[in-house]
This record gives structure tokens, C-alpha cells and sequence, in this order.
């Protein structure tokens, strides 16, 4: 009779669970099943970590405090190749993801873009999309909007065929259309107004049972919600565009991305706490931090300059591992706002003067419930304040949060959480040249070279973003007078390695805010015939900006240069192209599987270029996570067991003199149980492999209310 009673509460538990939840909003916040609800999110990006990893990360976000995870659908990755050919297996496999969110009792905002920019190469749109006739990319064009639609309605047929929407008793609350629109809409004129109202239309016409957001647009459409993105949303948002919608932040930003040449932006916890309490006590009822976990640009994924590393400033780390003090400042925050919601929610707001600098904002119910949130902007004094007849002394630049009008439970700039740092313990090095063997690229000369132009080819239209790499190869003959002319190449990409006769001449590269570069190298030639090639490398492609189909990649301009009266003009030669590194072709990055590729023994390390490395090493002990140190490098991509963990760039140092990122994410799910694991590497010139090791990754003790805490291994 037990066994009957367990399961008969067991089928109305589930029951409950998968019970559908009608999803709605007022002026005042979103309405679940009739209950006003005040949420925290976090972004946590699917393909930036792995299916191992997923169950720990939203574990951690939830014992933070948060009620979302809220992700990008990444259009590129499930439909990479021809329209109609998907992919969601591994780390694509966005259902598995939401389930496992669902699983843990969160809900989900699904932005689906499928624009996402998210500093992900080419905004997430497919590279083949840049080859359908007449297309204009976000604008009223109707091939664009016609693949747009296809894959919108594809995710949310997808969502809908899993039961993964509220309405249906899934976790999905909340759906984004186009992404940061306002930015562009201005350069498509009335193109661009025409295409918001067709979003909209489209998006709300799937019918899926949750609103639909739009972040930064302002004109965002009935019934689409407009909604705040940047760091200062409680100061900066002038609030929804109708008085039925909530005000929403869809992203604050914890830190900033960061690219090759900068330095990481440090964002304290007391600001992010700040701006979070100052934009519920002005109303607003959903935060979600950007990013709350940023992870790792695996493969190609970054866009321009972007690193591989993703918002490692974030509560939790690159590695998944607790941001301190952060993430526990946070939670408490999340805690002291939560346990006064329904006051806040339902009670009448009333803001007034507590001095020069200072404000109340207070939330009062019929029966008494009283809240209050009392602001010192000023950022560089403590002030005295009276407030109901009682003297407050507030911190500089700060929020008090008094859930009964009296006493203070909180203050945004009072951290108490004990801050942490990471620990990078050595575990293998590869010092011994028997460690190593490689594999020496081939430089192409014009007659090795099948595609010929008589012009200089835009590089991503030649590549179809197959390869980060396009050799410009010339056959010309030199009768100049002088005898040592200069080689003068400008190009749009972001790198260029230039070799006259297959002897190496030098790079230059560009930077994230620089649109073109110029390489100049003196040279020495051979009177009659000369070979020149030239390798461009992009580092990702533009993720922004109006008119993307149209940027241009590449070499712009060739030339030598005797005197201001004599030199070569070469731009409208006839040049041969060939696309990617040999090693790419032969998938040398597979290791033991490139049967096709000659391995030799390491030889002179000094002065080589193009050359590829190959090692193999142990699966460290225990469950930390695990990174190389590759900061005796100079530049590449890097692969484990044939998984490429992205590109690095050492050479490319901040405005300190130091790389922007020398420890590069290995995850545990890449790595063999029994090790005898495959590292690969392309290096483009000045690396020495013999000073690479392979890493832990942990942190300090955590203030004792997070230590205790145990969560599936972020492997």
C-alpha cells in the first residue's frame, strides 16, 4: 500500500511539473501563472563550455540566487554549411542544455537573435548566407528575411516539439527577436523601421505563449518588450515604450570582452551591485548579468581581435570556477532584494529628496509592508541622512536596502565576502626536444597555385571562412635601378606575412580598432623573375554594423618602392591563391590521425614560420580544470585529441608589456580517461614549444558560506 501512496505523489509531483504556466506582463514586471515575479539571470553560453560542464554552472548560478539562464542561439554552429543541414550534437546541443536548466528548477531566456553579434564571428550568421543573391543583411530585404524566418521558426518549432515553453510546462519564459537593433537601424533609413515591425510580426505570429523582447529598441512593436543593455541601466534607461511593458535589463555587462593588445576590464562587485539595486529600486524587475559564466571561444568562434577567453571577469570565471568577491556579494544582493519582493512588486513607489546627492525609494503595501532603498550618489563621502525620524549613515557611492523601513540589511558597497585568487599549479612540461616532432608548412609560389585573378581576390569571399588563412602569390620580373626596394603591402585583414623567393621578409598586424595596416620591408631581389607570397590571416571575422555582407578583407594594395619618382605598382598583376595552410588541407591538427603529414623529430626552433608541433601528454589527476600555458608561443591555434581550444596569440602584448591571455582552456571532456592525449599546434612564427606545460586550475579557500558548497566538476 506505501509503495502505491509514494507513487501516487510521485505522478502529482510530475504532474505539477509539466503543467503549462501562462507567461504575461503589466507596466510592473512579467506574470507567471498570475504571481508578479522579480528575476536575476545569468548569461551562460552553451557552446562556450561543454554538455560535462553544463550541470555545475547552472548549479552555481542557482545557489548565486539567480531564476534564469538566459543564452544566445548561435545560428552559424547549427547551420553551418547549406541551408536545411543542422547540427546539435555536443556542445550544440541546445535542447540538452535547456533541460538540464529545467532539471535544476530555472527558468530560461531564449535569444534567438538570430542576429547575436555576442563578439562570436560574424554575428552568428553562416558564412554562406554572404552568397545568396540580392542579400542584405537585417533590413527589409526578403532573402534575408526569408532564411531569418526559416531558422527562427526552426528553433521554435524545435522548442515546441520538446514541450520546452512555459506555455507547454517547459522552462522558457522569455524569447529574444534581432539583437541590439537601434545601433544600425539609422543606415538602413526607413528600410530598417520597416524590417523591426516585420520582425516583430514574424516572431510573435510563431506563437509561442511567452512575450518576446527586443534589447536596445526603443520602437520595438506591440506586444514586443523593449529592453535595457549596458552597465548603467538604472540611470540610463529611459523605461519601456509603452506603460503595459516591464523594464527589463537584458544585459549588464560584469566585465567587458577582451581583445589581443588590451587589457582585461575589472568591474567591481560593488558597482555591479550598485546599479543592479538602483534599477529595482527604480522599478525594474529583471536583471541578467552579461556574462554570468563567459567560457571559452573554442575553435574559430571569436570574432575580430576577440581572445579565446569570454568574460573571465564574470562570477564564475573562464574555467567556471567562483569569482570572489562577486559572486557571493552577489548572492547576498540577490537574497536581501528577493525576501522583500512582493512588497516591492505590489506596493506603491514613492521617491524623494534626502539631501544634495542622496534619494529614498520606498515601496509601501496597504497592510504596513514597508521597503526602502536609500542612495548616497555622491562617490566620495560618507553621508548622514534622516530618514522616518532615524539617522543613517551611508557609504560612499552606494544603495542601503531596508526591508522593514528601518533597519538596513544590506548596502552595496559593505563586501563581506572574502575575496579569492587562482592558483595555476604546472602538472607536465615538454622541455625535451624527444618530446616534440613537427611539421614544416609549405610556402606556395605562383605556378603551385590552381586559382588565378588579375586583381587582389577579398578575402573572406575566397575562403568562405574555411580557413583563417589565403596565400596572395606573384610571379613578377624586377628591372628597377635601385637595389634595395621596399615592399609596401596595405591590407584589411589582420595580419600579413610576406616572403620574397621563399625567404621570409616579416609580419605586420593590425589591431581591433584600426580598419587597415600597412607592411614595409626592405627586400632583396633577383634581377629578372622574383616569387612573392604573401600570407593574409584573419582573426576572426566583424560580429557588427550595418551592411556586414559588404566588408571588405584582404590585401588592398601591393607595390615596391625604389624612390618617390620609381617604384613597382603590382595591385593588378595576375595573382595566384591558394586558401588555407597545407597542414589544414592534410588536417594535420588530427595528430596521430594525419597519416598524410611527415612528422620528423624537432630540429632549430629559431626563426621558423609556419610550422606545426605535435606532443602528446597525460590527463592530470583529480577534477580541476585543466589549461596550457602557451606564453612561449608567439601565434596560432591549438588542438587536443583533433579539438581545436582556439586561437592564440602571445606576441600581441598590452599596453603592460604582457599577453593578453597566456593560459588557453583545455576541458576535461577533450582528454582521454587513460591520457596518451594529442596536442597540436600551428604556430605562424617566434613560439619555442620547450617552454609550454600543462596546467591546473583552482582558487583559494572561499569565505566559508560558499566553501561548503559542492557541485558537479566543471571538467
Amino acid at each position: 500500500m506505501g509503495k502505491w501512496v509514494v507513487l501516487l505523489v510521485l505522478l502529482v509531483v510530475l504532474l505539477k511539473v509539466i503543467e503549462a504556466a501562462e507567461v504575461t506582463y503589466d507596466g510592473r514586471s512579467l506574470i507567471i501563472d498570475g504571481q508578479r515575479k522579480l528575476l536575476f539571470s545569468g548569461s551562460i553560453h552553451y557552446p562556450r563550455s561543454t554538455p560535462q560542464m553544463w550541470p555545475g554552472l547552472i548549479a552555481k548560478a542557482k545557489q548565486g540566487g539567480l531564476d534564469v539562464i538566459q543564452t544566445y542561439v548561435f545560428w552559424n554552429l547549427h547551420e553551418p554549411l547549406q541551408p536545411g543541414q543542422y547540427d546539435f550534437s555536443g556542445r550544440y546541443d541546445l535542447v540538452r542544455f535547456i533541460r538540464e536548466i529545467q532539471a535544476q528548477g530555472l527558468y530560461v531566456c531564449l535569444r534567438i537573435g538570430p542576429f547575436i553579434e555576442a563578439e562570436w564571428t560574424y554575428g552568428g550568421f553562416p558564412f554562406w548566407l554572404h552568397d545568396v543573391p540580392g542579400i542584405v543583411y537585417r533590413s527589409d530585404n526578403e532573402p534575408f528575411k526569408f532564411y531569418m524566418q526559416n531558422f527562427t521558426t526552426k528553433i521554435v518549432n524545435m522548442m515546441k516539439a520538446e514541450g520546452l515553453y512555459a506555455s507547454q510546462g517547459g522552462p522558457i519564459i522569455l524569447s529574444q527577436i534581432e539583437n541590439e537593433y537601434q545601433n544600425v537601424q539609422k543606415a538602413f533609413g526607413i528600410a530598417g523601421k520597416q524590417y523591426v515591425q516585420w520582425a516583430a510580426k514574424m516572431a510573435v505570429g510563431l506563437q509561442t505563449g511567452v512575450p518576446w523582447v527586443m534589447c536596445k529598441e526603443d520602437d520595438a512593436p506591440d506586444p514586443v518588450i523593449n529592453t535595457c543593455n549596458g552597465m548603467y541601466c538604472g540611470k540610463t534607461f529611459t523605461g519601456p515604450n509603452s506603460p503595459n511593458k516591464p523594464r527589463l535589463w537584458t544585459e549588464n555587462w560584469t566585465s567587458f570582452y577582451q581583445v589581443y593588445g588590451g587589457l582585461p576590464y575589472i568591474r567591481s562587485a560593488e558597482d555591479i551591485a550598485l546599479h543592479v539595486t538602483l534599477f529595482i529600486a527604480k522599478n525594474g524587475s529583471y536583471v541578467n548579468y552579461y556574462m554570468y559564466h563567459g567560457g571559452t571561444n573554442f575553435g574559430r568562434t571569436a570574432s575580430a581581435y576577440c581572445i579565446t577567453g569570454y568574460y573571465d571577469q564574470a562570477p564564475l570565471d573562464e574555467y567556471g570556477l567562483f569569482r570572489q568577491p562577486k559572486w557571493g556579494h552577489l548572492k547576498e544582493l540577490h537574497a536581501a532584494i528577493k525576501s522583500n519582493s512582493t512588497t516591492i512588486l505590489q506596493g506603491v513607489q514613492s521617491n524623494f529628496s534626502l539631501g544634495r546627492l542622496q534619494e529614498a525609494c520606498v515601496f509601501e503595501e496597504e497592510k504596513g509592508e514597508c521597503v526602502a532603498f536609500l542612495i548616497n550618489y555622491d562617490g566620495g563621502n560618507n553621508v548622514s541622512v534622516q530618514f522616518r525620524n532615524k539617522s543613517y549613515e551611508l557609504l560612499p557611492k552606494s544603495i542601503s536596502i531596508l526591508p522593514d523601513c528601518q533597519n538596513v540589511i544590506f548596502n552595496t558597497a559593505n563586501v563581506t565576502t572574502t575575496s579569492n585568487r587562482r592558483i595555476i599549479s604546472p602538472r607536465q612540461n615538454f622541455s625535451s626536444v624527444d618530446d616534440w616532432e613537427q611539421f614544416q608548412d609549405v610556402i606556395p609560389n605562383f605556378d603551385d597555385t590552381s586559382l588565378k585573378s588579375n586583381s587582389l581576390l577579398e578575402q573572406m569571399n575566397t575562403t568562405k571562412d574555411k580557413s583563417d588563412y589565403l596565400w596572395y602569390t606573384l610571379r613578377f620580373e624586377y628591372n628597377l635601378s635601385c637595389s634595395e626596394p621596399t615592399l609596401n603591402v596595405r591590407s584589411a585583414a589582420h595580419v600579413a606575412h610576406a616572403f620574397v623567393n621563399n625567404t621570409y621578409i616579416g609580419a605586420v598586424h593590425g589591431n581591433h580598432d584600426v580598419k587597415n595596416f600597412t607592411l614595409e620591408f626592405p627586400v632583396t631581389l633577383n634581377e629578372g623573375a622574383n616569387n612573392l607570397s604573401i600570407l593574409s590571416v584573419m582573426v576572426g571575422l566583424a560580429d557588427s554594423g550595418a551592411y556586414l555582407e559588404r566588408r571588405f578583407a584582404g590585401l588592398i594594395s601591393v607595390g615596391l618602392q625604389c624612390s618617390e619618382k620609381e617604384s613597382l605598382h603590382l595591385t593588378k598583376s595576375t595573382w595566384g591563391y591558394q586558401v588555407g595552410l597545407l597542414g589544414e588541407q592534410l588536417e594535420a591538427y588530427n595528430g596521430q590521425n594525419s597519416s598524410d603529414v611527415e612528422w620528423t623529430q624537432l630540429g632549430n626552433i629559431m626563426d621558423q614560420t609556419l610550422i606545426w608541433y605535435k606532443t602528446t601528454f597525460d590527463t592530470p589527476e583529480g577534477v580541476d580544470p585543466v589549461a596550457l600555458d602557451l606564453s612561449s608561443m608567439g601565434k596560432g591555434e591549438a588542438w587536443v585529441n583533433g579539438q581545436s581550444i582556439g586561437r592564440y596569440w602571445i606576441l600581441f602584448h598590452d599596453s603592460k608589456g604582457k599577453p593578453s591571455q597566456s593560459l588557453y582552456h583545455v576541458p576535461r571532456s577533450f582528454l582521454k580517461d587513460k591520457g596518451n592525449n594529442t596536442l597540436v599546434l600551428v604556430e605562424e612564427g617566434g613560439g619555442n614549444p620547450l617552454h609550454i606545460s600543462v596546467n591546473t586550475v583552482s582558487v583559494t579557500d572561499l569565505h566559508e558560506n560558499s566553501s561548503k558548497l559542492s557541485f558537479p566538476s566543471s571538467a
